[in-house]
């Protein structure tokens, strides 16, 4: 397990490294979850977490039940959460996990994927979290973000809708090849793909579910919205991930809802939601253009594209230097009067989308697309008939 360690120290090439890693090739990652171990790590509140002193205080069997969260869970999660994973009810959910294991049943996703959300997004660099439900169920699907698969498996019909929503925001984005559906670069980029529940016994949707998942990745979020206060997007597509973000500070976040970009309601607003843009139009009015989201997936492909062009032509119209000053002043939170009457357009179309969250269809689990692959497939082949 001493290859899936990462040390939490940081490096002045942090930037430039992280950008080389967002466009990482695919077969980097096929088979290796976690980043690799020795890879740099930004500043956060795990540089004052001293882990070895945590874990010597740790029983022998609490050292034993959580040296999975201790060789995986990245330091600035871990530094967060040490709390959280030391209660009865985690400790008993560990247990539970054991057991399936001697009886032979699988889960996914495997172990040391469980995870590797954390890793790939440390808790400094969240901007966006995408509030999933059940990791996918069968073999060489889940890997520990929600909505993404492994390649060679073919990007789901709930994240097929999510390339369309994102076409029509960004006409630049490209699909990846031979459809695939590897999200790690969103995640490198500081997109936090979190499922309610984190693991699920093999070809068994919601087997896991009730037994402390929940109410970790609950504590997940709610540290996201208590401590990132600069301010991060919500996205939540259906009823049960809307009730995941009822708490967050609508104030101080973005809170994108609609339905969920399944099959069965898709059609029904989320094609048209606008989450994509309207995160980033938001995250450049609390970080600057830095905070953008590079929402391609294909390697040479990039939704900001058009915005480096467009600010080019900026440029040539404007040369005062003062311009660029006050691009980067956006950081002091200040709203011209534009990006705040978008930033309102924003939350009422959120509003307006509440309504439709009610239905039962929109209650679907982002691991029951095998099935409904399926079902879409018979339904096709009886039309045709």
């Amino acid at each position: 397990m001493s290859s899936l360690k990462r040390k939490a120290a940081t490096t002045g090439n942090e930037t430039e490294a992280k950008k080389t890693r967002a466009n990482g090739s695919i077969s980097s990652f096929f088979g290796a979850a976690p980043k690799p171990a020795g890879a740099p790590a930004a500043p956060s509140p795990a540089t004052r977490f001293d882990k070895a002193k945590w874990v010597e205080g740790l029983t022998a069997e609490q050292k034993e039940l959580l040296k999975l969260e201790i060789d995986t869970l990245h330091d600035s999660w871990l530094a967060l959460l040490k709390d959280d994973v030391t209660t009865k009810e985690f400790l008993d959910l560990k247990k539970f996990l054991n057991r399936e294991t001697a009886a032979g049943k699988k889960w996914f996703p495997p172990k040391e994927d469980v995870y590797s959300w954390s890793r790939h997004t440390p808790f400094n660099e969240v901007k966006v979290v995408i509030v999933g439900q059940d990791p996918y169920h069968n073999v060489n699907q889940a890997h520990g973000m929600a909505f993404s698969v492994r390649p060679p498996t073919p990007a789901p019909p709930s994240l097929r809708n999510m390339y369309i929503a994102l076409k029509k925001d960004y006409p630049s984005f490209v699909e990846p090849l031979n459809r695939g559906g590897l999200l790690t670069p969103w995640a490198d980029r500081g997109v936090l793909m979190l499922n309610t529940c984190l693991t699920v016994r093999a070809h068994e949707a919601n087997s896991h579910a009730n037994r402390g998942w929940e109410r970790f990745t609950q504590k997940v979020i709610d540290l996201v919205a208590q401590k990132r206060t600069r301010g991060v997007v919500f996205m939540a597509w259906g009823t049960p991930a809307s009730k995941r973000v009822q708490r967050v500070d609508k104030q101080r976040h973005l809170v994108l809802l609609s339905v969920h970009p399944s099959p069965l309601s898709a059609s029904r607003g989320f094609f048209d939601c606008g989450h994509f843009k309207a995160a980033n139009e938001w995250l450049i009015t609390r970080y600057g253009d830095d905070g953008e989201i590079d929402w391609a997936l294909k390697p040479g492909n990039t939704t900001r594209k058009l915005v480096k062009e467009d600010a080019k032509e900026d440029a040539k119209e404007d040369a005062e230097p003062v311009a660029n000053g006050n691009a980067k002043g956006a950081e002091t939170l200040d709203e011209s009067p534009e990006k705040s009457k978008e930033s309102a357009k924003t939350n009422g179309a959120s509003k307006s989308n509440k309504a439709e969250l009610k239905s039962e269809e929109d209650d679907i689990d982002s691991d029951d697309e095998a099935a409904l692959e399926e079902a879409l497939k018979l339904a096709e082949e009886q039309t045709k008939n």
